[in-house]
């Protein structure tokens, strides 16, 4: 994870097919539910903007992380709850399915905040 990644398309074509794969998916959905988002990488993670940092996520060998912030967690918190999670951060095991539906919901629900800023 040395690499220093300017854009999403970079960081995504880094990973092998599969995981790709996922990140597409992924990032076609945050783009589909806030299309106003702008892209950027921080913290050398896709990233997407909104008066705000509004969602992060990134590969890791074993997960896909996705960091909702942590009003973005403790609002789906009995949603999450079967997946590993921290303050900010749920990851989603590569071995199952993304959680689409739970995900469009979480990412409607920090479009919603982040227009109250």
């Amino acid at each position: 994870m040395n690499k220093q990644y300017q854009t999403i398309d970079e960081y995504i074509k880094s990973f092998p097919g599969d995981i790709q794969a996922r990140l597409k998916q992924l990032r076609a959905l945050i783009r589909r539910v806030a299309p106003e988002a702008q892209e950027k990488i921080s913290y050398q993670m896709p990233t997407f903007y909104l008066n705000g940092n509004l969602v992060h996520f990134a590969a890791y060998p074993k997960h896909i992380g996705f960091y909702p912030t942590p009003s973005g967690i403790e609002a789906f918190q009995k949603e999450l709850s079967k997946y590993k999670s921290s303050k900010g951060a749920v990851q989603f095991p590569l071995d199952a399915p993304l959680p689409l539906k739970l995900i469009e919901r979480i990412v409607k629900f920090r479009v919603k905040e982040s227009s109250r800023k």
